[in-house]
């Protein structure tokens, strides 16, 4: 069975092509490597020991897009490509909405003129907004989202959910939390242009060198320590949830949703001293005001992925830390050596 990966040299994307590759599955990989390296792809296919298909294109574009379909057999789409950063959307709304919205429908109108009818859709936890009560479950309304990145996760969801019924598509909406860690091999891993926006990245450049010190956004939130509160996963358990998720579209119809989390919540400060005492290294850091976007605290409730999907995260803080060091430690500029 071929599954195209749309964003597929990312970071989540290489982690889930491994998984799938190890389970049997053919990958089909198109990403114009705006934020990724054909690097990535090159490891996954060293892990694995398997090929890939890669097409260097942005999926917006339908000659290139419908060219993938026509060569290859393709069953199931696994959709990644997209831009992810809270706080460059609030800073250029416009043209998240216009890249997010616009490759998710040209990636579901491929699917419909190929008759392609299982799709796993890369949504967020940001679709649930900072009204709702924690831990988030998935029958909670949605829509109170605080920044335009989560907006567009919102409108695919509901984008997703009617052309599924109009069309009879398998469609599985994954809500993430925040993924963090590598693969323990150290090959494939979390590699951001310029200055970093999530953490585990930030907390590892300085680790190795490249940065300073570690800004932390925000010490004055109603959390236990003032700083913000995330429910982190690790990359390889977030991977293993996407080849759950496509086992189940293969059995289902319609529209089901999904929390992929630990189920619980770890501060900042808590996370950077975990990272300190897994990998003996001080990380210095500074306080600096709020990132516009941001809320105080989320993390999921993960029960009905583990009643539905038999799956469950793994890991523990402590590989995460362990594993991203291990990365950027092999990998100090990345894949740019």
């Amino acid at each position: 069975m071929a599954v195209l990966l749309t964003g597929g040299a990312g970071y989540i994307g290489s982690h889930t092509a491994v998984e799938l590759l190890n389970e049997g599955y053919e990958v089909v990989i198109a990403d114009d490597l705006s934020n990724s390296s054909e690097e990535a792809i090159r490891r996954v296919e060293k892990i694995t020991g398997k090929t890939v298909s890669f097409y260097r294109c942005d999926v917006r574009e339908w000659e290139a897009l419908n060219r993938i379909f026509a060569d290859n057999s393709i069953e199931a789409v696994i959709h990644f490509a997209g831009l992810k950063a809270v706080g460059e959307s609030v800073r250029e709304p416009l043209r998240y909405y216009r890249v997010n919205l616009d490759a998710a429908m040209t990636v579901l109108e491929g699917m419909q003129t190929h008759g392609v009818k299982r799709f796993v859709f890369s949504s967020s936890a940001t679709v649930y907004g900072a009204e709702c009560p924690f831990p988030y479950t998935e029958d909670m309304e949605t829509g109170g989202c605080t920044n335009p990145y989560g907006w567009t996760k919102f409108m695919i969801e509901q984008i997703v959910t009617d052309t599924a019924k109009a069309t009879g598509m398998s469609a599985v909406l994954l809500r993430y939390f925040n993924p963090v860690g590598a693969h323990p091999s150290g090959l494939i891993g979390e590699d951001p242009a310029g200055i970093p926006n999530n953490l585990m990245p930030f907390v590892s450049q300085v680790a190795v060198g490249k940065l300073k010190r570690l800004n932390i956004f925000g010490n004055d939130y109603p959390t236990p320590d003032g700083t913000g509160v995330r429910d982190y996963i690790h990359i390889v358990d977030l991977a293993k949830g996407h080849v759950a998720a496509l086992v189940y579209a293969e059995q289902h119809t319609g529209t089901e949703v999904f929390n992929l989390g630990r189920g619980s919540g770890v501060s900042v400060l808590e996370l950077v001293e975990n990272f300190e005492r897994a990998n003996d290294i001080k990380i210095p850091y500074v306080f600096t005001e709020r990132r516009e976007g941001d809320i105080a605290e989320c993390w999921a409730d993960t029960t009905k992925a583990k009643e539905l999907l038999g799956w469950t995260a793994k890991l523990g803080l402590e590989d995460m830390c362990r594993d991203s060091w291990n990365w950027q430690r092999q990998n100090p500029n990345g894949y740019d050596e």
